[in-house]
């Protein structure tokens, strides 16, 4: 029994019995210490990996899923002063008599969903009836710092656990080979708060998340420095790892466990990654469907690597789209992003389901919040707003039911009609998908239990 081991047995009571099977397990190769999970679901799982698809700065339903007839025609008149009222909007003090702005975007309803898709999206306006959308996500707050923290870890403060984190937490890894966690970015920038939104807050660090570059290798030192032989390389490792399990068993601090867990993990990438990132094995026609180029860094590529991923066992995989934040010229920048995002986000629904992995893949798309029905910026090159309540956010798979809709949001698209949906719910349904009830899903930090979903949340039947 290694030092991790009595330290849990000394700490949390498990039984001898336990520890045994667990020793057992990890002997064969199939857990390692640090990746081991201390539970196990509540319920049976529908879903076994989750590929979040965020476009981080607030897409705009009103351009892309919700169709506003009244609102085009309105288009262009000053915004009532009762719209406005107790509303909350980011910048309001740019908005001087705002008017009222629709999309020239074209809507039509596809499949016998009849989901509803403007002209911007002609993909995933044919995989509809694989999706469920809810139309009345709504947040808190209106800036995109504390709206992303919310988004990924259901609190305004960072320092919270993240979804993924929360999942490994619960379930632990299926993969020795590579993180069970693992975040990419497309777009001009990182996404905002970084190490918050992949973060595992208070849990232990091996839970947390593994950020890929947005570049051509997306993984630092997988090539060993001249002159370091494989071997020389694995000796190096296990000399560290000898010194730290020496530490560990006079500190009994399971971070040390988690460093150690680290190098062994980076060793066993520098075989395993490579495989992952060699996009010529794929065929040309699935580089086609993704629009994805081998060596060429994007959103299309890091949709057939979350595909790739979760083939391998890899239990979260987030990939962020950077380039959301419309506050001016929202009609040129559309036209600009959405061609690569509506295909390669169709082509991972696709993929997944040629391949059998949709069943058990759970694929969610959205932001931290939507856009306002009234204009932003100057009249020639118009943007919109942050808006909170009424945004739109599509699942897929996992278990989740096909061509439902969630919600109805007001003629003019300010506010709920019907059926809002706290972040919480999302979360909530989110976990129930892999197993757990999110009430009991908790971990005990500074004397109380916390969860994902803080005292809030109820799971959305309708998708379950």
């Amino acid at each position: 029994m290694n030092p991790a081991r009595r330290h849990f047995l000394e700490q949390c009571g498990v039984g001898l019995g336990r520890a045994a099977l667990a020793s057992l397990l990890a002997a064969d190769g199939r857990l390692s210490g640090a990746q081991t999970s201390p539970r196990q679901p509540h319920f049976p799982p529908r879903a076994r990996s989750i590929i979040y698809l965020f476009m981080e700065g607030g897409p705009s339903q009103l351009d892309l899923f919700q169709h506003k007839p009244k609102l085009k025609a309105m288009d262009g008149q000053p915004t009532p002063a009762s719209l406005l009222a107790g509303k909350k909007f980011a910048f309001m003090e740019r908005m001087n008599a705002p008017k009222l702005l629709a999309t020239p975007r074209e809507f039509r309803q596809h499949g016998q969903s009849g989901h509803t898709f403007s002209n911007l999206l002609p993909r995933l306006a044919t995989v509809a009836d694989d999706l469920s959308f809810i139309h009345t996500m709504k947040t808190p707050n209106v800036n995109h710092s504390p709206a992303m923290i919310m988004a990924h870890t259901g609190a305004m403060v960072a320092g919270r656990p993240s979804l993924g984190a929360w999942l490994l937490y619960g379930l632990g890894s299926e993969t020795q080979d590579l993180p069970a966690f693992i975040a990419m970015t497309s777009g001009p920038r990182g996404p905002r708060n970084g190490n918050d939104i992949w973060g595992s807050g208070f849990l232990p660090t091996q839970y947390q998340g593994v950020p890929f570059l947005n570049a051509p290798s997306p993984i630092y030192y997988l090539d060993n420095p001249g002159g370091v032989t494989a071997d020389r390389q694995r000796r190096a490792v296990a000399a560290l790892g000898d010194l730290n399990r020496e530490r560990l068993q006079t500190t009994g601090d399971r971070e040390i466990e988690a460093r150690i867990a680290s190098y062994e993990m980076a060793f066993r990438m520098q075989s395993s990654a490579p495989d992952l990132m060699d996009l010529t094995r794929e065929r040309p026609e699935t580089l086609a469907l993704y629009g994805a180029t081998p060596g060429k860094p994007g959103f299309a590529t890091n949709c057939l690597l979350a595909r790739r991923l979760v083939e391998r066992g890899v239990r979260c995989v987030q990939v962020y789209h950077t380039d959301w934040d419309h506050h001016n010229n929202i009609n040129a920048s559309l036209d600009r992003i959405c061609p690569d995002v509506d295909r390669a986000s169709a082509a991972l629904i696709l993929d997944l389901k040629q391949r059998g992995l949709l069943d058990q893949t759970l694929v969610v798309w959205g932001g931290e919040f939507g856009r306002t029905p009234m204009t932003e910026g100057d009249g020639k090159n118009p943007g919109r707003n942050h808006l909170v309540e009424g945004y739109s956010t599509w699942v897929a798979g996992g278990g989740i039911k096909p061509g439902v809709a969630i919600g109805q949001t007001d003629e003019l698209g300010f506010g709920i009609a019907e059926n809002p949906v706290p972040v919480h719910d999302l979360h909530a349904t989110l976990l129930h998908q892999f197993g757990f009830d999110h009430k009991r899903l908790t971990h005990r930090s500074q004397g109380r239990d916390f969860r994902l979903t803080d005292v809030h949340g109820e799971v959305l039947r309708q998708l379950t």
